[in-house]
């Protein structure tokens, strides 16, 4: 990309991320984006929920000397706390290791950081309140509707869509022949709700867990901010649930989540107040057009949040685009076919994963053969360390690709399901020695 101008639609985690990648490595960028600048109005816009940001994502902040400052603006998070409607617990960590701790980080906060830090390079230049709204691939070029509605086109070398799932650069790709398009919704919306602190200026439950309250179909999980509140998220069928939104929101959650009501002064308030949003699936094929075109993030593999990964996914995207581009510094042609490459399969993996992991924290967190399972994987990680990892760990605490991190837990599962049926048919023959 060396000399090119290269225009990014979308100053979201993975179009800022990039910038700041590409900035560093002396390209020319300009990044368009639909919000405001987050640094005058004091937040970043849209999506709040709360981002658990792991190995994967801190490997790309290191490259752009994010990390530390991340790592202080974040609240580690050492395991699930599930909660019942008795207002019983059952604690279940995320690893054997003291580093295996996923991170609490706002979105806002985090999006506001890379935007500082992709600014910092006077080769990278921002426009805020520019919604994408169109694009040529073959120019490329991208069109962009200013705050009054005035349009205008900016052309560049390449056009990088980082405009989140419902991308328009991505919609400019679909309309040609040969790109696949899918997209899919959980039944499930999402509210966000706040437990504030404590009257003291204290957490006002355990702050180093991630709260989930498993109902079967439907949740509430709650994860840690600095200024000692909670974000909450409620996760439910609305078809189901049809007089929620206009109805008894108190009596739903006494009924639910009875320990939670004394916990959130502001629950019918925030209920009513924030947008209900929806969780969608995207994928697509392929991710570029000819050098000039690329696709990053949830513009081409949006993924429900369930396991914890879809920022994660977004950064680990600039650091393999990156790779492929220093490995073929004059053809963005063949830098882009190799990011595809690399990725599509993985993210596709991760998608199922995630859509699988609802079903587990929703229902199936507080079954003992569930919490069994789990130990008995910590255990034989502490045991066999260089043999034996389980899936989450692969997932969340290192940079194994995810489909073979799947392939990898499916190998130790037939191994594991080899031993055990040796030992049960040793013990079967003993006994039969012993009756003989």
């Amino acid at each position: 990309m060396s000399g090119e101008k290269i225009l990014i639609a979308g100053a979201g985690l993975g179009g800022a991320l990039l910038a700041a990648r590409l900035g560093m490595a002396g390209h020319d960028v300009e990044v368009f984006e639909r919000r405001s600048d987050p640094r005058n109005t004091g937040l970043a816009e849209g999506k709040s929920i709360n981002l658990a940001i792991s190995t994967r994502g801190f490997h790309a902040l290191a490259q752009i000397g994010l990390e530390r400052r991340i790592l202080d603006m974040a609240v580690p998070m050492r395991g699930r706390l599930m909660h019942d409607r008795q207002g019983g617990t059952v604690f279940q960590p995320y690893g054997t290791g003291k580093d295996h701790t996923i991170k609490s980080v706002s979105r806002g906060g985090l999006n506001l950081e890379l935007i500082r830090r992709a600014d910092e390079f006077p080769n990278v230049t921002f426009h805020f309140d520019q919604a994408c709204t169109g694009c040529d691939p073959d120019r490329p070029a991208i069109t962009l509707r200013g705050p009054s509605g005035q349009t205008r086109d900016a052309e560049g070398d390449v056009v990088v869509g980082a405009d989140g799932a419902f991308s328009a650069v991505r919609r400019s790709l679909q309309r040609r022949a040969g790109f696949d398009y899918s997209q899919s919704y959980l039944r499930q919306s999402y509210k966000e709700l706040t437990i504030p602190a404590a009257g003291d200026g204290g957490y006002r439950i355990d702050p180093d867990v991630l709260h989930i309250w498993p109902r079967g179909g439907f949740m509430l999980i709650a994860l840690p901010n600095l200024d000692k509140s909670f974000t909450v998220t409620l996760f439910w069928p609305p078809e189901e649930y049809p007089g929620l939104d206009t109805g008894d929101v108190t009596g739903f959650f006494l009924e639910q989540f009875p320990d939670t009501v004394p916990l959130m002064p502001d629950l019918v308030q925030d209920f009513n107040d924030n947008p209900t949003g929806s969780l969608v699936t995207v994928r697509c094929d392929p991710w570029h057009h000819e050098g000039k075109v690329l696709l990053l993030g949830d513009a081409c593999h949006a993924v429900v949040p369930f396991y914890g990964q879809g920022a994660n996914a977004a950064f680990e995207d600039c650091t393999v685009l990156m790779d492929a581009v220093l490995e073929h510094p004059n053809d963005m042609a063949a830098a882009f076919r190799s990011y595809h490459l690399q990725r599509k399969s993985h993210v596709d993996v991760l998608a199922d994963l995630a859509i699988e992991n609802f079903q587990v924290m929703s229902e199936h967190v507080m079954s003992r053969r569930f919490l069994m399972r789990k130990k008995f994987d910590h255990l034989l990680e502490l045991l066999f360390p260089a043999a034996y990892l389980p899936l989450y760990t692969m997932i969340s605490f290192t940079r194994i690709p995810y489909g073979d991190a799947v392939r990898k837990a499916e190998r130790q599962n037939r191994a594991l399901g080899w031993v055990v049926g040796c030992i049960g048919i040793v013990a079967a023959l003993s006994v039969l020695a012993v009756l003989l």
